[in-house]
């Protein structure tokens, strides 16, 4: 899921000024252009030379790629390709090893009405792999459709909160979604507040950016400041371009978030898919020393730019600014974040879950909580390395009320009209319930080393026994 970068107000100010230079060549181009759907590829990388020297934040750089692909271009480079999705693909192709965000993309001109006309809007958030298609922004060009925004329609990318065993925090965030500062109702705002809130009681967090291909910078600091002192000097700066001048602006948030949690554990989860916003998070909450990186290198798409539609149903991505840490005085670019503790995207919820319940535990947890923790520190240990247990046939019978079964090979407890609950093995005659490690089942055996009877644990240190009434 890609999602939509949205810029500060200031950038997208400037932007619109920068935008009436780019116009007029774009227009020029797009005069040349044949009015099919496929324009001829001559015309089309033009269009893409002109956005990027107009646009781009490295303004000499800028024009050394634009009269790279204006050669290749007259050289005959990109003839063969006279169907549009092909040559979008050939183009960013070529262009995507330049800047982790460019690439160019088609969308039929009457696949939602019209195509946007020649203009400026914030696209599809830069990460690896094909976007849903335009976001929100300043709007399409002339005759254009507006853009949809489906910010909404995806919980403005909160998939899954939730508590896991232990009473560890977990967020699921797949976009940073964007909010104006100074409005403490803004709906992407108030979800992203409810969502710390739901684990403002935990005693770790753990924010979850495998699959998250970016967004705003707005949600980056909020989210940040959430975490980290007020004022800290630890934000990106970006520097921006605008016409043939430089700007910069920090990407620290207008508004902080009201109650920190300065001590918590914290852990961010990454990929290769995590990209842009979602590193700048990564990024900088790793070198304020106040996160632990788990999980493979992030995308290394660092530059935030937007989506400048061309004629004929083609667009392309142009970063137009470049962030800067205060502490690294760098970036992620080509690199992306290095996690300080890696391992395959497939384990890095498991393994960030390991961290943060032995981080509970130093922190000094006392009696049942201690208890808790340590259970559900027992029980993912257990799933890494399974114990060796009795057969299984050795508990299966009737417990007073408790029915012991089997069911493909697992242990199985019924109590009643209750749901069945599969039992994973702790040790010899110890199992916890696969679905909360908070309850445990010991079974007793008697002097002829047969199970006499079962006890039901808690981590609350409350208990119940039942008695071996008859064995199927």
């Amino acid at each position: 899921m890609r999602v939509v970068p949205r810029y500060p107000v200031f950038l997208r100010n400037a932007l619109k000024c920068s935008a009436l230079l780019c116009l007029s060549l774009l227009s020029a181009a797009a005069q040349a252009a044949t009015p099919s759907p496929s324009p001829l590829p001559r015309a089309t990388v033009s269009e893409v030379a002109d956005a990027i020297q107009a646009y781009y934040y490295d303004i000499e750089r800028a024009k050394q790629i634009a009269t790279a692909l204006r050669g290749e271009a007259a050289q005959g480079r990109y003839d063969r390709y006279a169907d549009p999705r092909d040559l979008a693909t050939a183009l960013s192709e070529r262009i995507r090893p330049l800047d982790g965000h460019f690439r160019v993309n088609w969308r039929a001109p009457d696949a939602a009405g019209q195509a946007p006309g020649p203009g400026m809007r914030p696209g599809p958030g830069p990460g690896p792999g094909p976007g849903p298609g335009p976001g929100p922004g300043p709007g399409a060009g002339p005759g254009g459709p507006a853009p949809v925004d489906f910010s909404p329609r995806r919980n403005y990318g909160l998939r899954r909160v939730e508590v896991l065993p232990g009473n560890v925090g977990y967020i699921d965030l797949r976009e940073l979604p964007h909010f104006e500062f100074g409005d403490p109702n803004e709906p992407a705002r108030r979800a992203l507040e409810a969502a710390l809130q739901l684990v403002a009681a935990t005693d770790a967090v753990i924010i979850d950016l495998r699959d998250n291909g970016g967004g705003s910078p707005a949600a980056v600091g909020y989210l940040t400041s959430a975490f980290t002192p007020k004022n800290a000097d630890i934000y990106n700066r970006f520097r921006l371009r605008r016409g043939d001048k430089m700007l910069s602006e920090s990407e620290a948030p207008a508004d902080w978030y009201p109650s920190p949690r300065l001590q918590v554990p914290l852990y961010v989860l990454t990929s290769a898919r995590t990209g842009s916003a979602a590193e700048a998070l990564a990024y900088t909450l790793k070198n304020a020393g106040r996160a632990v990186v788990v999980g493979q290198a992030s995308g290394g798409a660092a530059n935030p730019g937007g989506d400048i539609p061309l004629a004929a149903g083609f667009s392309v991505f142009v970063s137009f600014g470049s962030p800067v840490s205060p502490i690294t005085h760098g970036n992620w670019e080509g690199t992306g974040v290095i996690p300080d503790v890696a391992v395959a995207p497939a384990d890095a919820l498991s393994t960030a879950q390991r961290l943060a319940l032995e981080a509970a535990l130093k922190q000094g947890l006392s009696g049942a909580a201690a208890v808790d923790t340590r259970w559900a520190l027992d029980a993912l240990q257990a799933q890494a390395a399974p114990a060796d247990s009795a057969n299984p046939a050795d508990y299966l019978g009737q417990y007073e009320r408790i029915q012991i079964g089997q069911d493909g090979g697992r242990v199985i407890l019924r109590n009643g009209k209750r749901p069945p609950q599969p039992l994973a093995a702790l040790q010899r005659d110890l199992f916890y319930v696969a679905a909360d490690p908070s309850v445990r089942v010991k079974f007793e055996r008697a002097s002829d080393g047969r199970v006499a009877a079962l006890e039901i644990l808690r981590s609350d240190g409350s208990s119940n026994r039942y008695r071996m009434q008859n064995t199927p």
